[in-house]
């Protein structure tokens, strides 16, 4: 499975980058000294049905089923970093 870096930036609605590696993502993120947070998604595939299909969601209400929760589907089991000034937030190392 192929996944990309994608970066929020601190109040944020949508990424404002995309990475095929992390090293380019934190330096791009170290030269601007932005603050937020650089997530790993996969590729082709929506994050709910990843989630689902590796175990790390499981759906116990009908409400998971619904389109309103899928579409703003998330995973903390999605590697992430938090970057502060453009430095990684020591509590991610």
């Amino acid at each position: 499975m192929e996944f990309i870096w994608l970066f929020n930036g601190e109040m944020g609605r949508f990424a404002s980058g995309a990475f095929r590696e992390r090293k380019l993502a934190e330096d791009w993120i170290r030269t601007h000294q932005l603050t937020g947070i650089l997530t790993k998604y996969p590729i082709n595939v929506g994050v709910y049905d990843w989630a689902v299909k590796e175990g790390i969601f499981n759906v116990k209400k009908e409400e998971h089923r619904t389109s309103s929760f899928i579409g703003r589907f998330t995973s903390a089991a999605q590697e992430h970093y938090h970057y502060v000034n453009g430095e990684i937030d020591g509590s991610d190392q």
